[in-house]
């Protein structure tokens, strides 16, 4: 007889994933990829997958979008994620739904440094909180408390923080966006789009040039184009400054842990473009910023791992 087992699902805007866990570990040899083009709903998806596994205990589902009471609604694809109507589906299965970078949140102490590439290494010390931070399709932020065995994320949309200035550059960035879209949010410089926006940016301040899309910015700074250069390095400024100013808020002892597809391609050019300067940027606190670890996550199974994680915590809860 078979016995019932754990299920992770994550998401993302062109695949699902979908992988067995056990005891908090993502079976990776189990994990299937699935084409969310191709289904009209995350159910089929997972009737497909289940169907080798009639007996499910418990699934932990990661969706980029809004959750509240179990229920949550995908940001860039038409599907809404219900968690009582899937463990219903599923034959009466524990399921939890949680935001992707949640997801990310309860994975980051479980990570370990084959997962992460360190870029500033902080001081040795131990800490229950930690700080992660996702720059990708948009921006966001959320602080992950430890205590004992459990681990708190709280759900957070700190990528809408009002885009502020420090320099006369910086002063005329913000009066660019702001004549062109109804807010200006920080997520419209630290974003795949942020980048197309800082680039076309720095067209208009030049009189010349094309704007870029995000790959194409890319392409033109690994070729060493000027313009593309400084566009990369305004965004590490804000994204230094962005990581620098919640670490003072939130106290991450445990580690800063940058997230998302953005955040992985401009990755290995962060310390040549300023971040470790930008982040300690604190007048008199700046030593105190040295005792921050900074990670980038490389870790393609992340968020997968963190739902893994949360449904072993909650299986052993009291």
């Amino acid at each position: 007889m078979q016995r019932p087992v754990s299920v992770t699902v994550d998401i993302g805007g062109t695949n699902t994933r979908v992988a067995l866990s056990e005891n908090g570990a993502v079976a990776t040899g189990t994990i299937q990829r699935y084409r969310n083009a191709d289904y009209p709903a995350l159910e089929p998806i997972l009737d497909a997958y289940l169907a080798a596994y009639p007996m499910v205990a418990a699934i932990c589902i990661d969706m980029a979008g809004p959750v509240k009471n179990g229920v949550g609604t995908l940001t860039n694809l038409d599907w809404t994620i219900d968690a009582a109507a899937i463990s219903a589906r599923t034959g009466g299965a524990r399921v939890v739904v949680l935001n992707d970078l949640q997801a990310q949140g309860h994975s980051v102490a479980h990570l370990n440094s084959g997962s992460l590439m360190t870029l500033l290494p902080g001081q040795p010390g131990v800490s229950d909180v930690r700080l992660v931070v996702n720059v990708g399709t948009g921006l966001n932020a959320v602080p992950v408390h430890t205590s004992g065995t459990l681990t708190l994320v709280p759900a957070a949309e700190a990528g809408h923080i009002t885009l502020q200035a420090r320099d006369a550059e910086e002063l005329r960035l913000v009066d660019w966006i702001s004549a062109r879209l109804p807010s200006a949010g920080l997520e419209e410089v630290l974003s795949g789009r942020g980048l197309e926006h800082l680039h076309a940016f720095v067209c208009a301040e030049d009189g010349v040039g094309a704007p870029l899309d995000a790959a194409g910015v890319m392409t033109a700074f690994v070729a060493g184009d000027a313009q593309a250069v400084r566009a990369l390095r305004i965004f590490v400024r804000y994204l230094g400054r962005y990581a620098g100013d919640l670490s003072l808020t939130n106290l991450p002892f445990g580690g800063v842990f940058l997230v998302g597809g953005v955040a992985k391609h401009i990755g290995p050019h962060l310390t040549d473009l300023g971040f470790a300067e930008a982040f300690r940027d604190k007048g008199r606190f700046a030593p105190f910023m040295e005792q921050f670890p900074v990670h980038l996550v490389t870790d393609d199974y992340a968020a997968l791992r963190g739902c893994a994680a949360h449904l072993a915590e909650l299986q052993h809860a009291p």
